[in-house]
């Protein structure tokens, strides 16, 4: 089983910046797959940015330039820093890990872009 625990979101005002951490426990193997999707108001859930065994990255084509996706195996936690914040970035991110042919989530912390 793996327990994934995500922190850092909240309100922040157009072109600010956040970065979100997620803490990951239970049976890790540090290069599988993690990252971070989310759900919009309205929306369906989607894969905002994905990282495997801290070199191979990948971003929806709206967050890129914009937000970076980084891991620390050392602490088991994968981060995701936001710049250039925009009003369609509101949503609530749910970490991700991918592991023993299944997905395991956190609970999902919001994420309010508004002035």
């Amino acid at each position: 089983q793996v327990q994934l625990v995500e922190s850092g979101g909240g309100l922040v005002q157009p072109g600010g910046s956040l970065r979100l951490s997620c803490v990951a426990s239970g049976s890790i193997i540090r290069i599988n797959p993690t990252g971070w999707h989310r759900q919009g108001p309205g929306k369906e859930r989607e894969l905002v940015a994905s990282i495997t065994s801290g070199v191979f990255t990948n971003y929806a084509d709206s967050v890129k330039g914009r937000f970076t996706i980084s891991r620390d195996n050392l602490l088991n936690t994968v981060y995701l820093q936001m710049n250039s914040l925009k009003p369609e970035d509101t949503a609530v991110y749910y970490c991700w890990y991918r592991g023993g042919g299944r997905d395991y989530w956190g609970q999902g912390t919001q994420v309010t872009v508004s002035s």
